[in-house]
């Protein structure tokens, strides 16, 4: 019967599918013998009913006529082997995915065979049936709108009893495969977004409802695998811990937008189940808890791994009653929270520490699924962490009466540099977050103070209060106006829902009082020195946007710390200029500056929550880097710059200033006549190998590059403004006294030192010319070196006598002092605060081929 099968006929005719439609018709049994051409049959119909569908309509007449889906039921019916399932189900999904008449997608959806072959009990442990299946799955939801869902659901009562497409989908939403996860997602996205009232009923009712407390049992239980891995990886970091930590990460900013979707989707209370469920299953018993508790095993990762969650889920899931109970849990102290903790969400109950088991829902939907599900509890204040917590040298947390939103503050002021940036996050993101009433911001604190100017000139126009009396209050207290009223409302249901008790009287004090607590937090924040530029970054974005350009709110002392810390930080740059970089300084200073006024301009602050789970992006270890090197010497430079540039901006901010465009520094001056680098013929670009060069002050010396190979050379240290070289260069036989450069390298950072036992040798350092951390090549998307090693080159030079090696030595230290000085002049305007405001904005970060500049004397002096 088969080998007809092979013969000629036109292969995209109609005779064709009559053909192989009659002869599928007539199989009684699938075995190995007949197998091949019942597979060749199936996806030759799915073929002819795709091209027929887009050029001929009767073929699919035929195909409606014949009931040739009928006959795929049957044929599956009698398989005896794998490879019929596989076949039929990529047939069926290949003929859904590709017919474009509506007419046909409803007779495919018709006579309940899509619904059988849905609920078909298929051999589940072949994963490529597996993965066959759920694209079948997906082919069909693709198709789905309010007129072909009716045709896969069965009512009684205009009620729906029964959906198998979706109940069957969701059995396997927690499957270990991601893929498997994802393609559910989008079967049941494609469900939700049909908008039919009927099927919305029968997703928000119980036991279907279930289906979203599980999603977020499954969520908690990714969050508390990624707090393992950052505890582990900073027990033991390794090449691999970044990786698994941001795949981590992207599963779980996966899982949030997919609940942000499933809520864009409208179906009543299926926003409430998912506010509900990450309140009590995740916010209150573990995430809250875990930003103050101290564990004995003194492993930092609990606050970390906290604090980066509630960042992302403010961000993704955009639920207003959501956010707002957050807020509002932030002012309850530890001890109110234990109670919520013990209650129940949709039958899952918290109880006494951690427990991973798995279970079997005994509901229709998802009494199939493989789940893991997770027994919470959260034990007293006074035990253990509920979620892996972190150490605390300081006292900040120890108080269970301490309200949240203090321990946030409690980390700016004296956290680890991680702890501040989680918590900066935290307060940027909650100050991003639209779905927040203005007098949530208000009372944590961190209301901008262009929103409090509005609302009161609104009142005052509007004539609820006099003018004067509303935008020169020293209390601005948005509760006279009733602004209050959405936080009583947020106090009294996460009393009702939760079981909060109710806060103390202290609570309604002045809402200066917390505004006053950031600030303060903030600058205090600015004046430690054990915290890294980029988390001072974030913090100054986070000031900048509370308070623009504005230095009422700051008191004396304020004003005063500030100014001690930006000393501080202009002290430990001049002390660059006689380090390692001194070349480089005004290049990085330019640039960071630039940065930085960038940053704290922005819409968003200058790093992302994520980064917080990272180790320090540029610090690298000493495996990396060899202590003494000039490269930890050009990194130190380098947050030394960024600590500078960051709180000068600020000093002109506090003081009511706009931040210009470019540090205010001096341009180039003229080089002395008599200098090296003008006796030596050169131009401002510098040498290059090849060159040619005067040596008249050169002294001759031997190198040797390679072991036995040494060479003769003329050694010249020249600099020229800000810039410096070392040159080795060959006298040119027949020009005395002119050579060419051989070799060049930079002159800052060479350390000369005579060896100790051979007074005619000389010891010379050989930086890098560049910085590799400023080549973004050289690092990887977190800040890691991609390469190791980075080593300096050392130079031997051998001289003829002691006293030019002597004269060598002298000659180098004086160009080093040349090049030094000029960075020192012009930098001193910028150092000096009040020199910086008083100069007009013309005064920009010139190039090194700007016009000459006389230095004012009276700056000159002291400096």
């Amino acid at each position: 019967m088969w080998f007809s099968f092979w013969r000629s006929r036109d292969r995209f005719s109609l005779d064709q599918l009559r053909y192989l439609a009659d002869q599928l018709s007539k199989v009684q049994i699938v075995n190995d013998v007949n197998k091949d051409f019942v597979i060749e049959a199936l996806r030759s119909i799915a073929e002819l009913i795709t091209y027929g569908d887009q050029h001929d309509p009767s073929f699919f007449e035929f195909f409606m006529e014949k009931q040739v889906v009928g006959e795929f039921v049957r044929v599956l019916k009698l398989s005896r082997t794998i490879s019929i399932p596989l076949q039929l189900l990529q047939t069926v999904s290949i003929m859904i995915q590709n017919l474009r008449s509506e007419h046909a997608i409803y007779y495919m959806f018709s006579n309940e065979h899509m619904n059988y072959l849905i609920t078909y009990p298929f051999d589940f442990r072949n994963e490529e049936l597996l993965s066959y299946y759920i694209s079948f799955l997906r082919a069909i939801s693709g198709k789905l709108n309010k007129n072909t869902i009716s045709l896969l659901v069965k009512t009684h009562n205009d009620e729906i009893v029964s959906f198998p497409l979706y109940v069957e989908a969701i059995r396997f939403a927690f499957h270990e495969e991601s893929m498997v996860r994802t393609a559910v997602r989008t079967v049941t996205l494609n469900v939700y977004h049909v908008g039919d009232e009927c099927v919305n009923r029968y997703i928000a009712s119980a036991p279907h409802t279930d289906y979203f407390s599980n999603l977020v049992s499954f969520f908690r239980n990714q969050c508390m695998d990624l707090n393992r891995l950052v505890s582990e990886t900073l027990k033991n970091p390794g090449p691999d811990s970044t990786t698994a930590i941001v795949a981590a990460v992207d599963e779980i900013e996966d899982n949030l937008y997919y609940f942000s979707d499933v809520i864009s989707a409208g179906i009543p209370d299926v926003g409430r189940l998912i506010t509900d469920s990450i309140l009590m299953l995740l916010i209150f018993p573990i995430l809250l808890p875990s930003l103050r508790l101290l564990d004995v095993n003194d492993v930092q990762s609990g606050v970390v791994t906290s604090l980066y969650l509630l960042c992302c889920i403010l961000r993704i899931v955009k639920i207003k009653d959501l956010a707002n109970t957050i807020v509002v849990a932030l002012f309850y102290p530890l001890e109110a929270l234990a109670t919520v903790s013990r209650g129940k969400v949709n039958g899952y109950i918290s109880g006494r520490g951690f427990t991973s088991v798995t279970q079997e829902p005994d509901n229709d939907n998802i009494g199939k699924c493989n789940a893991e599900l997770l027994t919470v509890n959260v034990p007293n204040p006074s035990s253990s962490p509920s979620f892996l917590s972190e150490s605390m040298s300081e006292d900040i947390c120890s108080s269970s009466s301490l309200a949240l939103r203090e321990v946030l503050l409690g980390y700016v002021r004296k956290g680890t540099d991680v702890q501040v940036l989680g918590s900066l996050s935290v307060l940027a993101t909650l100050l991003q977050t639209k779905e927040l009433d203005e007098s949530m911001l208000d009372r944590l604190g961190i209301l901008p103070q262009r929103k409090q100017h509005k609302k009161q000139l609104l009142q005052a126009l509007v004539g609820e209060a006099s003018g004067e009396e509303q935008l020169f209050s020293s209390e601005n207290s948005l509760l006279k106006d009733g602004g209050g009223c959405e936080l009583d409302v947020y106090l009294e249901k996460i009393k009702e829902q939760y079981g909060l008790s109710s806060l103390s009287s202290d609570f309604i004090t002045s809402p200066r009082v917390p505004r006053f607590q950031v600030l303060d937090a903030l600058v205090s924040l600015f004046c430690r020195s054990n915290i890294s530029a980029e988390t001072l970054w974030d913090g100054g974005w986070l000031l900048r946007h509370l308070l623009p350009y504005s230095e009422a709110e700051f008191n004396t002392q304020h004003l005063e710390l500030l100014k001690d810390s930006y000393k501080n930080s202009a002290t430990a740059l001049v002390k660059e200029v006689r380090g390692l970089w001194p070349d480089l300084l005004i290049t990085v200073l330019c640039n960071e500056w630039r940065k930085c006024k960038r940053a704290m301009e922005s819409s968003y602050p200058p790093k992302e929550p994520k980064c917080i789970l990272f180790p320090s992006q540029m610090l690298s270890s000493e495996e990396d880097i060899p202590e003494g090197s000039s490269f930890a010497a050009g990194e130190r430079m380098h947050e030394s710059v960024k600590v500078f540039v960051v709180l000068h901006q600020l000093q002109i901010f506090t003081l009511g200033r706009p931040l210009p465009e470019q540090p205010l520094i001096y341009p180039p001056g003229d080089l002395p006549a008599n200098s090296r680098f003008q006796t030596s013929g050169l131009d401002m670009s510098g040498p290059k190998p090849g060159t040619e060069v005067s040596l008249v002050n050169a002294v001759p010396c031997r190198i040797a590059f390679e072991r036995g190979k040494e060479r003769h050379f003329c050694f010249l240290a020249i600099s020229a403004g800000t810039s410096g070289w070392l040159l080795l260069a060959e006298e040119l036989p027949l020009k005395k006294p002119y050579g060419l450069v051989r070799v060049a390298a930079p002159l800052a950072g060479c350390n000369p030192r005579i060896d100790d036992k051979h007074p005619r040798w000389l010891h010379l350092r050989i930086r890098p010319s560049s910085l590799p951390l400023l080549d973004p090549s050289k690092f990887n998307a977190h800040g890691k070196l991609k390469t190791k090693a980075f080593v300096d080159g050392r130079w031997t030079l051998a001289f003829r006598d002691e006293e030019s090696c002597k004269s060598a030595l002298s000659m180098i230290l004086e160009e080093i002092n040349f090049l030094s000085d000029e960075v020192h002049r012009r930098l001193k305007p910028l150092v000096n605060l009040e020199t910086t405001l008083d100069l007009t904005d013309s005064s920009t970060c010139d190039s090194e081929d700007s016009s000459s500049h006389t230095t004012p004397p009276n700056l000159m002096q002291g400096f």
